[in-house]
């Protein structure tokens, strides 16, 4: 079955032929074989088990640096076997040095070279797995479009697993043929299912290129979209981690009422004021890890020291305004209690050593006096330093030639200390350089450098005073990385514990502006939702009429939406899907009152889209959509569907869409999911093609006829729709009158059985009849008069009819 970039679940059947295992699988223990692969922040992993013969996925999805959600993966799943690539980032090879010295489980950790890991490998090995149940004449291309309605192509990570794990099974012997797919259960049960499309569909990320000239190169802004307007956190961090939340909602009811206090808490007006603080706290917030990794290379800027204290400062404020917050909050407590007094130590540390501003005039690491009083003496003898070397510039102009009037005694980084002294102009070559008791070093800027008897003892006595104090400064420096370095787990709880309390800050900021409600989350199957809005064209329109959706365990489960086309059932459809999705990130909603069942995936074939990375025509995408919504919705999934059908002839688009509505209702009760359906195929109903049942519903969204004017007055309501108005919305949208006209002439024929009068057809005939009767043989007969009076007009008609 396909996966998706949000919920990581597939399956694929697997069986073996030959019976022909591996020696360490021949006992009653079921072996789990997982491949993974780690890039630029992406997991893609998939793994067999041996026990059902079955190969699960898991597509793209993002991980952080610590790779928790791998973690998440393997603490489910126990794999015996581990396969990953020679070549793979550092994270993962921590990861699985520190997954060899747990003493309770240590599985065997596999490593293939790179080139096993090739998309186009891992493809093609795909290709030819032997699929029993098809021709075996079938073509590569039919292949292709089956294993796409069974497994996603657009997660390339994912792919080079699976193509990995193939060559791994074949090694090992496990003669695997690929059987019928079947429907696997999630990797991780608690995160809904929710694929790219439905993603798309829903407009919940919306990427548009920058405006701004300078970023073009830089990519993509997000447009109008849920994480858009969601969006409102502070730090990057945060809005990071509110990604990871809408990549991976979740059902998790412990999890979402954690999220529903904090909301609930800064949704109250008397904590506005909490609320404002807090977030301008947050904006100090800033990237530790980066600032940690570049001190273990020790390669830390001036800068890094800054951020580092900002960040660590701003913590110990926010943790201190926190333990005067409700303890009962579990984040509230967790920031109070976790964020140690380590975070103090090292904000108190940085301030007494760093002098940031003589850091930033130098751009280099400066320390404050009264740190190590070796550096404030070698300094001090530095502030010293002009007033002595003027009492020696003057003593050495005493024993110069009388010509020179001037001159001066430099200091310069490891060379020392210097005679300098103006060029004359009889000094042309260098010989005339040369003075006795000195020694020419160089020339520049017209100013001869020298070294002398005294400025030699001014180095032995003095010494390179500068790279002394640069020497002992980054002596300091780093003794100051090791004591931040052994704080790293303090510095790096900072960073989860702050992420989640600006992620839901930025969702109680959006809940106050717009007047969402708090919803009610329940282990049960009903969906009920009391005046729900659509959160984006809310925002767009300036007046929206609020509906009501309710889906009980028994009754209602499967509804079917009728009405003219734009009266507003994409949108309907739309807005109960983003409720839904709302509530399982622990958002607030918007809508008067909701109570959402945990659903445990949504699926949309709603949006039709070119695929060339697969080659499949768009019909044949809108059936694999709608077969994954078939093979794998269960009773606590939402499936929203938009004019299926249409893409083929209408008898045929039809019976496909009969036949998927009949597939559910014949399901037991407690596997039929929440179906909204919208269909322009009135036959569906005027030919009774579904049965009667209280699984089934019908609803239209209300329009009036205003003097031949169709008026939407977008309110759902039961009932069927008797005509699409289809005459009436192109006339709204400036088709020609008289090609509405006729359109509707030819409808009413249709239906009513009566011919249609092809008027093209006969305009045509009497000019053929009238050219034929011409007699072509007489001079009087003009054939120019003719084609203008005849043959033109009825060719300009012909245009005007196109």
């Amino acid at each position: 079955m396909a996966a998706t970039l949000e919920d990581p679940r597939g399956a694929i059947g697997f069986r073996d032929p030959d019976s022909n295992l591996d020696e360490e699988e021949e006992d009653d223990t079921a072996a789990v074989l997982l491949s993974v692969l780690v890039q630029r922040g992406q997991l893609g992993l998939c793994f067999y088990d041996s026990g059902d013969s079955s190969l699960h996925y898991m597509v793209d999805s993002p991980d952080n640096y610590e790779l928790h959600l791998l973690s998440r993966v393997i603490q489910e799943v126990r794999p015996h076997v581990i396969l990953t690539s020679a070549k793979q980032e550092r994270c993962l090879t921590q990861y699985l040095q520190q997954l060899g010295s747990d003493p309770h489980y240590k599985p065997e950790v596999v490593t293939y070279p790179y080139v096993d890991f090739g998309l186009e490998v891992g493809k093609q090995r795909l290709l030819s797995a032997h699929l029993p149940f098809l021709p075996a004449c079938i073509s590569e291309r039919d292949k292709m479009s089956y294993l796409s309605s069974c497994i996603t192509f657009d997660s390339p990570l994912m792919l080079r697993a699976v193509g990995a794990l193939l060559k791994c099974l074949d090694r090992r012997r496990v003669g695997v043929e690929l059987e019928d797919s079947t429907v696997g259960v999630p990797i991780l049960k608690e995160v809904v299912y929710i694929d790219r499309d439905t993603y798309s569909v829903l407009q919940i990320f919306k990427s548009d290129l920058h405006p701004s000239v300078y970023k073009l190169q830089s990519g993509e802004k997000e447009g109008l979209s849920l994480y858009g307007i969601l969006n409102r956190c502070k730090s990057k961090f945060g809005s990071k981690l509110l990604r990871q939340w809408f990549l991976r909602p979740t059902r998790d009811l412990a999890v979402l009422y954690r999220r529903q206090e904090v909301i609930r808490f800064f949704t109250s007006p008397r904590n506005s004021d909490v609320l404002n603080t807090l977030q301008a706290s947050l904006r100090n917030i800033r990237n530790i890890p980066g600032v940690l990794r570049r001190m273990t290379l020790s390669s830390t800027k001036v800068t890094d020291w800054q951020c580092l204290y900002k960040t660590v400062y701003s913590a110990v404020c926010i943790r201190d305004s926190m333990r005067h917050l409700p303890q009962s909050i579990q984040l509230f407590w967790e920031i109070s209690e976790k964020l140690s007094e380590d975070l103090h130590y090292v904000a108190a540390l940085i301030n007494r050593v760093v002098d940031f501003d003589a850091s930033l005039e130098e751009s280099r690491f400066t320390v404050k006096p009264n740190v190590d009083p070796a550096i404030d003496e070698k300094k001090r003898r530095m502030m010293g330093l002009s007033d002595f070397l003027t009492d020696v510039a003057r003593r050495e102009l005493e024993h110069l030639d009388s010509r020179i009037s001037s001159c001066c005694v430099i200091y310069l980084p490891l060379i020392g200390f210097l005679l300098s002294v103006p060029r004359l102009p009889s000094m042309v070559e260098k010989e005339d350089f040369e003075m006795e008791g000195f020694e020419f070093m160089f020339l520049s800027d017209d100013r001869l450098h020298y070294r002398s008897q005294r400025t030699r003892e001014l180095d032995s006595l003095l010494g390179d005073l500068h790279c002394d104090i640069r020497d002992m400064e980054t002596a300091v420096m780093t003794q100051l990385q090791s004591a931040v370095l052994e704080k790293s787990n303090s510095l790096y709880q900072v960073l989860d514990l702050l992420a989640e309390l600006d992620c839901l800050m930025a969702m109680s900021s959006a809940s106050q502006e717009y007047s969402y409600s708090s919803p009610k989350l329940a282990r049960h199957r009903t969906i009920a939702i009391t005046q729900g809005r659509h959160p984006l064209l809310e925002l767009c329109s300036p007046v929206f009429v609020a509906n009501s959706f309710q889906s009980s365990e028994s009754e209602g489960r499967i509804k079917v939406i009728t009405g003219p086309n734009s009266s507003g059932k994409s949108i309907f459809l739309k807005q109960v899907g983003l409720i839904v999705f709302m509530a399982l990130i622990g958002s607030d909603v918007p809508a008067k009152e909701a109570e959402v069942g945990l659903v445990d995936g949504i699926f949309t074939r709603m949006q039709s889209r070119e695929s060339v990375s697969v080659g499949l025509s768009t019909f044949m995408i809108d059936l694999n959509q709608m077969a994954l919504a078939l093979n794998s919705s269960t009773g606590s999934s939402l499936v929203l569907i938009d004019e299926f059908g249409k893409g083929t002839n209408t008898v045929d688009g039809l019976s496909l869409l009969a036949a998927s509505v009949s597939f559910w209702l014949k399901k037991p009760l407690v596997d039929v999911p929440h179906v909204l359906l919208a269909t322009n195929f009135h036959s569906l109903m005027q030919l009774g093609l579904l049965p009667t049942t209280g699984m089934l519903s019908f609803l239209t969204l209300e329009t009036a006829v205003d003097r031949d004017e169709l008026v939407f007055l977008y309110q759902l309501k039961e009932g069927i729709c008797q005509s699409s108005y289809a005459a009436n919305i192109a006339a709204l949208a400036g088709l020609p009158t008289c090609l509405v006209h006729r359109a509707m002439e030819v409808s009413e024929h249709y239906r009513t059985g009566k011919p249609i009068k092809l008027h093209v057809v006969n305009r045509c005939q009497s000019v053929v009849q009238k050219f034929l009767s011409l007699d072509l043989e007489d001079k009087d007969v003009d054939l120019q008069s003719f084609m203008k009076d005849e043959l033109l007009p009825s060719a300009g008609e012909l245009l005007n009819r196109s």
